[in-house]
């Protein structure tokens, strides 16, 4: 699989597609939405969707899928491995939120939580396929927030397809289980991409991700940088992330023009955060940049 875009900018969100089955483009098509990557408080979260049409639907359960959570790594690559055997009648395509993308969504200034971003998302997907030409008759989806609110949104934004949500979709419908496995699997690849991104990270990809985890806890303890704080593979909307950046981090006061003289007053004895990049400006290029610059791709500016 070619993950060349997001390897590029893994801060953005990012589409990988299989090539469209001809089939799927004259015979009615039953499509499966399922994510990877919801919960841990590192890496991207995956939504996956596998298509094949309604006629093929006993091939694709001859195939033994089953739910990606219940199978080894080395069972859900051998299951991807068949179904990209099955290319000429089986399509996927899969939406790559980075941890940047989920945290600035979600902190933003007007609502939009994780339901949200996922609901957009798996919207995305579909409308993706219908565009390619494919000829969807029925979806099924694995339930992200109230299953009856999320089968009435989707049922009025595609009209004419047959919508079924319900929770444990990925064990109850192979097309959903193949989705599952495309979203874990091509997950899995993104997020050792990510964590390889500086080669300090290594470690962060035999994490579990959960905070439970005390490996992931210890290295969110270590890695947390008191200025600019965590690097891109850590989801910092978290409230694991947050508590620790509150009792951790540096207090940072952002330069404001409206403010008062009181209240500039009351802050005498603090730093100014743009005093760090002015200081930065006069010091040799000869450092080696912090991560937070390396990662966004920053270079210092010396003239206009």
């Amino acid at each position: 699989m070619d993950l060349s875009e997001f390897e590029a900018d893994n801060s953005v969100s990012c589409r990988l597609a299989s090539a469209i089955p001809d089939v799927c483009k004259t015979q009615d098509c039953c499509l499966g939405i399922d994510e990877a990557g919801r919960g841990p408080v590192l890496g991207p979260m995956v939504y996956g969707i596998c298509f094949c049409p309604v006629s093929k639907k006993e091939d694709l359960k001859n195939l033994k899928l089953a739910d990606s959570k219940t199978l080894t790594e080395e069972q859900r690559e051998d299951l991807f491995l068949k179904l990209d055997e099955a290319k000429s009648f089986v399509g996927w395509a899969l939406q790559i939120l980075s941890p940047n993308t989920i945290s600035t969504s979600m902190l933003q200034r007007s609502k939009y939580n994780l339901n949200a971003l996922s609901h957009d998302a798996a919207i995305g997907l579909v409308q993706f396929v219908l565009d390619s030409g494919v000829q969807l008759k029925e979806l099924f989806v694995d339930t992200v927030g109230p299953a009856a609110k999320y089968q009435e949104k989707l049922s009025q934004r595609f009209p004419g397809v047959e919508v079924t949500v319900c929770p444990k979709a990925d064990s109850l419908f192979p097309i959903v289980s193949a989705a599952s496995i495309c979203a874990k699997v091509r997950g899995h690849t993104a997020a050792k991409l990510l964590s390889l991104s500086s080669y300090q990270f290594l470690s962060v990809f035999y994490l579990e991700g959960y905070f439970r985890d005390p490996k992931t806890k210890a290295w969110l303890l270590k890695y947390l940088d008191p200025v600019f704080g965590y690097p891109q593979f850590v989801r910092f909307s978290w409230s694991t992330a947050q508590t620790l950046l509150d009792s951790k981090a540096v207090p940072v006061h952002w330069d404001d023009d409206e403010e008062d003289g009181e209240k500039a007053a009351a802050r005498q004895n603090n730093t100014s955060m743009l005093s760090y990049f002015k200081a930065s400006a006069q010091q040799s290029d000869s450092r080696t940049p912090h991560r937070f610059f390396t990662e966004r791709r920053l270079q210092s500016l010396h003239t206009l």
